[in-house]
């Protein structure tokens, strides 16, 4: 056909001229265009292939980029390719007629193809070196006392003798510190090309520390290769720089070559310093070691000024690390973090650092968690505290340095005089005096002013209207508990604040327009007297921390205020039925920063729409709800809900998720046992159960022979279980016709009972075997409890019992004024974790039958972590091996603190019915009268405890 066609068209051209014979051209050379091209574009896919291949070699080996020309050349090439391929599939069968028509297209393709094959040459080349990465600087510390040791790493890393260096010493120390502040010195020295910082993965991954290094130089190692060959390739990029590597806590040994790490010598002018816990790591690298040793007295108590700040912590009072932490925030000592649970865990890490260097003793409080109508309620907890002669020393000999005045507890009435102020001071605390008014002339004594503490001045009612007019230096305010009705409207003035603290300011109705402070990050109103939220609130774009919690007076929170605080980390308010604060719910659900909210509500429908509505505050970092009329609260633990002056059963609960902590406060709350009713069905991640002043419930568990496994999923998980002032609970596990043992509480760790008087046994003999975890037992003031287990039914029997409590730490049984025995006179009780015994005011109690371990010459020895029993009168018969005990020193039978003589007078005062004031013990104080009605035991003593150390804060100045 072809051939035919041909013969017609050179006909044609006879016939019809020049127009036919361009015609029968481009006819003929078609094919042949269509030919070529298909090999321009077979070489320009393979022209792009190579130049691909070279890209890959170059940035994997030699750390360079591609040109942008030349991604762009690829780019175009790709889309080329697309284009040129779609055509030559649509022209491979097109009609003999069409092809004339297609001819100049496939020619103008051609030309395309054969620019891009020019192009592709680059005689530049393909890549280009790597621009050097920008010098990173590391955020740290300020360096005390590690000056010394600095300076011997800074002489050996610019020196040529050593190349190898190993810093040693013990955790929190300060190694990490120290080569911090070094890295970021050797980024501003030109005798190196890369400083490179890398912590060591533990367990120690050689693939991760090749990628990190490499990472660190700009660099990528092929993921598909070897360790070994990975290795050489890391090993050929670092011997063409010159480098210091810094190798952050190493704890296990390995091989240089291993990773690729050339050796460093002074030839090649390299450095590798490693921090390690393990001198004996370091000797294996062959380091030249340097110690870290902790810091001096001196060093720790600058140290501890540069951390804490104004150094208001009262001598010997014993504080909370929340409290603690808080206030380092406040103070800007822990910025920088994006979250507050990040800062919260900066705020624990030098904590720990100061206790290792002895300037914080570790030692517990009583944390009031609750004050409601039926009492305050708490227990000890973790806390801290500075010695007096090391708290001393700082404010006398350092505190000055750093422009502090501290004037806290000394009874004053009003400001010191001329001759007692610091120059120029930076921070001043005034704090728990009986000063009536802030003077005039504060403000020109204070225009370096940063902190301004005047808490606790209950009488302080008036603060002129020019107190800070010239305090424009002033970044935090705290005024709480003090009786202050308004505040002056300088304060306007002060655009560097960013803490203003007015806890408990009950007498505060008015607060000044806030519209100026656009700083203001922290805002705590917690429980005072403001009948509206103050002017300019909601230009606050800065708040971090907002505390509305217990204002009864505040009725409302204007809509459209709470979105415009988009920083919101922390939220405290209360959700009542008689107020509008209710509807902000719905705002306070957009907060996308919010990770922490403290929230009180009037009744059980509140709570079950806020939890069913917005369950994405289930996810937060952490939430403490309360159900009922409390007048306060303070956090114990992350997820934690406290239901007081509500009957349960009646109305069902939802349980917020993750809820780990559960209060239960008030007379008619609980009727029946915990498995019996609907509250904890879903409460899977419990872990914290306390029941208070229940006067309904009588066991906390039920279980006859119907029940199923005889056991409880959801108790079983509780790992704390208190119980306080319930008069009818007589059992915590009511077992009818199971002789079988039972399964639960068996991840229980601490179990306290406190005025349970109707209680006669602690635990049934059908409990113990699920009891392996129990940590610690105590019980206090049950006055009719007579057994510790219930065990006196076997007595007939001539075996011997053994109970054993393979974790038990701690057992302190108070003022049990008629038990009898601990188990039946043929047991005995094996606890070899034992660390302290106390019993005290147990005049029944003849036996304390507590087996101890047996070496392996056959003699009976105290367990290896016994520190401490002490027994007050009344036990004439111990077992043998508690005498054993005694003939060694460890049992103490001297007179107990103070804080249990203070505990006895009050059970036996109220136990008398008498009304008296109750004096300290000789101290170092003078004995002042505490005259408070004996109302609950429990409350009084807490009082005490907590006036005691305040006292010594107040008068040990």
């Amino acid at each position: 056909m072809a051939d035919i066609a041909g013969a017609i068209f050179s006909a044609l051209s006879c016939i019809c001229g020049t127009p036919t014979c361009n015609c029968m051209d481009q006819y003929r050379n078609f094919n042949d265009d269509v030919g070529e091209l298909r090999r321009k574009l077979d070489s320009l896919t393979s022209q792009k292939q190579d130049i691909e291949s070279r890209i890959q070699v170059a940035e994997s080996r030699r750390g360079q980029m591609v040109r942008r020309q030349v991604q762009e050349w690829l780019k175009q090439v790709q889309d080329i390719n697309v284009d040129v391929q779609a055509f030559l599939d649509k022209v491979q069968g097109v009609r003999w007629y069409k092809r004339a028509c297609l001819e100049k297209l496939v020619c103008r393709k051609i030309n395309v193809v054969t620019e891009m094959l020019e192009k592709g040459s680059f005689p530049e080349g393909l890549v280009i070196e790597r621009a050097p990465a920008c010098a990173v600087i590391i955020p740290t510390e300020n360096l005390v006392g590690e000056i010394s040791t600095k300076e011997e790493i800074w002489g050996y890393l610019m020196g040529d003798e050593v190349g190898m260096i190993g810093v040693c010493g013990i955790g929190g120390v300060g190694k990490t510190t120290i080569m911090k502040s070094l890295h970021n010195d050797l980024q501003r020295e030109t005798r190196f090309q890369k400083v490179i910082w890398v912590t060591v993965s533990h367990p120690l991954n050689v693939f991760v520390l090749q990628k990190k290094i490499a990472g660190a130089m700009g660099e990528r190692l092929p993921e598909d290769e070897e360790v070994m060959m990975r290795a050489t390739a890391l090993m050929e990029i670092m011997r063409s720089v010159r480098y210091v590597v810094i190798l952050d806590d190493v704890w296990e040994t390995f091989s240089f070559n291993d990773v690729g790490i050339p050796d460093p010598k002074a030839q090649n002018g390299c450095k590798v310093v490693i921090t390690s816990r393990s001198i004996e790591v370091c000797s294996y690298l062959c380091c030249k070691i340097v110690e870290v040793h902790p810091l001096s007295q001196e060093e720790s108590l600058k140290l501890f000024l540069n951390t804490v700040g104004d150094g208001v912590l009262q001598e010997d009072y014993v504080f909370s690390r929340r409290e603690l932490i808080e206030s380092w925030i406040d103070e800007g000592l822990i910025n920088g973090w994006r979250s507050r649970k990040a800062a919260y865990d900066r705020g624990y890490a030098i904590i720990d650092r100061l206790e290792k260097n002895f300037l914080l003793e570790k030692d517990t409080f009583y944390s009031c968690q609750f004050r409601t109508s039926f009492g305050t309620f708490g227990f000890r907890s973790a806390g801290s505290k500075m010695h007096d002669v090391v708290r001393d020393m700082a404010i006398i000999s350092i505190a000055p340095e750093f422009g502090y005045m501290i004037k806290v507890g000394m009874n004053l009435v009003e400001l010191p005089d001329e001759h007692g102020w610091v120059k120029d001071p930076k921070k001043l605390s005034l704090m728990e005096n009986n000063i009536l008014k802030v003077p005039h002339s504060l403000s020109p004594k204070c225009s370096t002013l940063s902190t301004l503490i005047l808490s606790s001045n209950p009488n302080l009612s008036k603060i002129p209207d020019s107190s800070f007019e010239e305090m424009l230096a002033l970044k935090v305010l705290d005024l709480s508990s003090t009786a202050v009705e308004t505040l002056p409207n300088s304060i306007s003035k002060l655009k560097n604040l960013s803490t203003l603290r007015l806890q408990l300011c009950k007498k505060l109705k008015y607060l000044s327009s806030l519209v100026n402070l656009r700083g203001l990050k922290k805002l705590d109103l917690h429980g005072a007297g403001i009948k509206v939220v103050p002017q300019g609130m909601g230009m606050l774009i800065s708040l971090e921390y907002l505390d509305l919690l217990f204002c009864p007076n505040l009725k409302e929170i204007p809509i459209g205020i709470l979105p415009n605080l988009s920083n919101l980390q922390y939220l405290a308010v209360c959700c009542l039925r008689e107020t509008t604060i209710v509807r902000n719910l719905e705002e306070v659900a957009r907060l996308k920063k919010l990770e922490t909210l403290d929230c009180q509500f009037d009744g059980i429908q509140e709570f079950n729409y806020f939890v069913n509505k917005f369950k994405d505050f289930q996810s937060a970092t952490a939430y403490s709800f309360v159900i009922g009329k409390a007048e306060d609260m303070i956090r114990w633990n992350k997820y934690e809900l406290v239901i007081t002056d509500c009957e349960i059963g009646e109305e069902c609960i939802v349980l917020p998720n993750n809820l780990e902590d559960l209060w239960i406060i008030g007379g008619e709350n609980v009727k029946s046992s915990l498995n019996k009713t609907t509250l904890l069905e879903k409460a899977n991640e419990l872990r914290r159960c306390h029941i208070k002043d229940s006067e309904e419930i009588e066991c906390v568990v039920e279980l006859d022979s119907s029940s199923s496994s005889l056991c409880c999923p959801i108790l079983d998980k509780l790992e704390l279980l208190e119980i306080c002032t319930s008069p009818r609970l007589c059992e915590l596990v009511r077992v009818e016709g199971v002789v079988t043992p039972l399964h639960v509480f068996s991840n229980l760790k601490q179990l306290y009972i406190w005025q349970c008087f109707g209680m006669r046994k602690l635990l049934p003999l059908e409990l113990l075997q699920a009891l392996r975890n129990l940590e610690k037992i105590i019980v206090w003031n049950c006055t009719q409890m007579e057994e510790i287990i219930a065990s006196s039914d076997l007595d007939a029997s001539s075996d011997k019992f053994i109970f054993t409590f393979p974790k038990l730490r701690k057992l302190c049984l108070w003022y049990l004024t008629q038990l009898k025995s601990m188990c039946s006179a043929k047991g005995v009780i094996v606890c070899n974790s034992i660390e302290k015994i106390v019993i005290s005011g147990c005049p029944e109690l003849k036996r304390i039958p507590v087996q101890l371990p047996q070496l392996d010459n056959g003699q009976r020895s105290p367990p290896p972590h016994l520190r401490e029993i002490r027994i007050d009168g009344g036990i004439e018969v111990w077992s043998e091996e508690l005498q054993t005990a005694n003939a060694k020193g460890v049992v103490d039978k001297s007179p107990y603190s103070m804080t249990e003589r203070l505990a006895g007078k009050l059970c036996r005062a109220e136990e008398s019915g008498i009304k008296e004031s109750v004096r300290h013990p000789n101290t170092r104080l003078p004995r002042k009268p505490f005259g408070v009605k004996i109302m609950n035991c429990a409350k009084r003593l807490l009082v005490e405890i907590v006036w005691k150390t305040w006292q010594w804060a107040g008068n040990g100045l």
